[in-house]
């Protein structure tokens, strides 16, 4: 069996673009892969399109590690996100493909379950004004859908450090949603890497009586010197990951036990495979492992086969029970959230069928993430939910 050729399609929501990627082959079997970029959809869409050609095509889509290596190195150049993302995109594509042809869901491939059911965390539900009754409100819709965790961020467009009318906003943001949803529903705390460490640790003090499960990235993801000096000064776990695209720089997050939950994205961090292996060398570490996850169907459910085979997944993000939840539709198959767990899938590849009518009626709507912004998020935005 050989690769022909690729097909990108680009789906567009209010806050961001989603990228699925169709590999096609020679005896008729089709794989998507897919990942979500912040405005860089076209340079990834220009390497897909020279990536085909030097690399993928005429591949045997079962030899997922050579064409994840000449991909990665094959053109000198270090590979940072999007290149990762490409690769990722093209990688899961190949296991949805092996899964097909061998009649097998990927995860029995991976080497069987060691877990039945994924733990899902709910994102994308506060797309409401940020006062304490309307995160109360929000909150208690999460717990009512089954869900038994939840994240967000209770933060403005602050950098650096937080005024001291916005700290004390924040903090009660987080003591309304601890009063909603009760003692017993995991709450995460997402700084998404504003803070300067003193700040961080700050904030993180004054969170402490609302028991967050973590605190994620709360410094920005450049400096791991400056993570370990916050995870050392904190009764929290801190989560980081997302914004990290290679396992080669995980080592020095391990080394410097700067990290107590790791978050690769597999549509960043090349895919299944390499997600496997840096959660392998985690569990060496005793981290525990929480998939970032801001993609469509697609992604959810290549997260959901790598969950299958993890023995320190602690979590899985997922996105559209909330904010964007017809993007479900773009590629029907994933399993619900049921009583805040997600089934494993049963069909052969990933379970999942891109739906290209829903993909050509929903093109890229241009949108653009500014996490410094005045409304710098999805929240508010009705369109969004």
């Amino acid at each position: 069996m050989k690769i022909t050729h690729l097909e990108t399609f680009v789906v567009g929501t209010p806050w961001r673009d989603l990228t699925y990627v169709r590999v096609h082959t020679d005896e008729g079997l089709v794989g998507v892969g897919e990942t979500r970029m912040l405005s860089h959809t076209q340079a990834l869409l220009g390497y897909l399109a020279e990536a085909g050609p030097n690399h993928v095509r005429g591949t045997d889509p079962f030899d997922v590690e050579s064409l994840v290596w000449r991909m990665k190195y094959g053109d000198y150049g270090r590979a940072g996100e999007v290149v990762m993302s490409g690769i990722a995109c093209v990688e899961t594509a190949c296991w949805d493909i092996i899964g097909k042809a061998l009649g097998q869901p990927v995860w029995r491939l991976l080497g069987g379950r060691v877990n039945d059911r994924i733990k899902a965390y709910a994102n994308g539900w506060y797309t409401v004004e940020r006062t304490a009754e309307e995160f109360r409100t929000a909150a208690r819709a999460v717990v009512e859908r089954g869900y038994r965790a939840l994240k967000f961020d209770p933060f403005g467009p602050g950098r650096w450090e937080l005024e001291p009318a916005e700290f004390r906003r924040s903090v009660e943001l987080v003591e309304a949603v601890r009063d909603a949803v009760g003692p017993d529903i995991e709450i995460l705390v997402e700084m998404h890497g504003r803070f300067a460490p003193a700040e961080a640790v700050r904030i993180a003090g004054a969170l402490r009586p609302f028991a967050p499960s973590w605190i994620e990235e709360p410094v920005p993801p450049e400096n791991f010197e400056a993570l370990a000096k916050v995870t050392q000064q904190v009764d929290a776990p801190v989560a980081t990951g997302e914004r990290v695209h290679d396992r080669n720089e995980c080592r020095e997050l391990f080394t410097q036990q700067a990290v107590d939950v790791l978050q690769p994205d597999i549509g960043h961090f090349g895919g299944i495979s390499e997600v496997r292996k840096v959660a392998a060398t985690a569990e060496t570490h005793y981290v525990l492992v929480a998939p970032h996850n801001v993609g469509g169907p697609v992604l959810t459910a290549a997260n959901l086969h790598l969950a299958a085979v993890t023995p320190n997944f602690k979590i899985q993000e997922h996105f559209n029970d909330f904010a964007d939840e017809h993007i479900k539709q773009a590629a029907p198959g994933l399993p619900e959230v049921v009583d805040g767990h997600f089934e494993l899938p049963t069909v052969p590849g990933l379970g999942v069928e891109l739906d290209l009518d829903f993909v050509r009626e929903h093109p890229s709507r241009g949108a653009r993430f500014d996490l410094y912004a005045e409304d710098w998020q999805f929240r508010g935005t009705k369109e969004a939910q």
